[in-house]
């Protein structure tokens, strides 16, 4: 994947990043929004993972780490370039950042009925735990 460029988003970055994800991504997010895209990159600017190829963005991953779990949201390939490599490339890159900072296992909210991103998480080592399952409280009015 020579032609592949993977870089944290910057400041400017949010708008298309949201496009990008309306496009490419599954499912939508509480903060899908230019603000929470911005506090994401100014809280981290780390965090959120671009692949480009020729200046076209074709994939993104958010690789977060709260110091104690290493978490993957938003790994998005555009529908053109999928089985390419560009997901191995950009959890390969999410993967060198947790270990760089001291993380020890990485775990990624996986939508149950997207199956095709069931397989691509399995092919890159991923596995289901089935005894866990997520709760989730919105903490405003949205």
């Amino acid at each position: 994947m020579s032609d592949l460029r993977i870089r944290p988003a910057g400041p400017g970055d949010a708008a298309v990043v949201l496009a990008f994800w309306q496009l490419a991504a599954e499912g939508t997010s509480i903060s899908d929004d230019t603000a929470g895209v911005a506090r994401l990159i100014e809280r981290d600017p780390e965090a959120l993972l671009l692949a480009d190829r020729d200046g076209t963005l074709v994939g993104t991953v958010i690789a977060g780490f709260d110091g104690w779990r290493c978490h993957l949201y938003r790994l998005a390939v555009h529908p053109a370039a999928r089985r390419q490599g560009v997901a191995r490339t950009l959890l390969e890159a999410a993967e060198q950042r947790f270990l760089a900072l001291g993380g020890r296992r990485g775990d990624a909210m996986v939508l149950e009925r997207n199956e095709p991103a069931h397989a691509a998480w399995q092919a890159a080592g991923y596995g289901r735990e089935q005894q866990w399952r997520r709760w989730t409280k919105p903490l405003t009015g949205e």
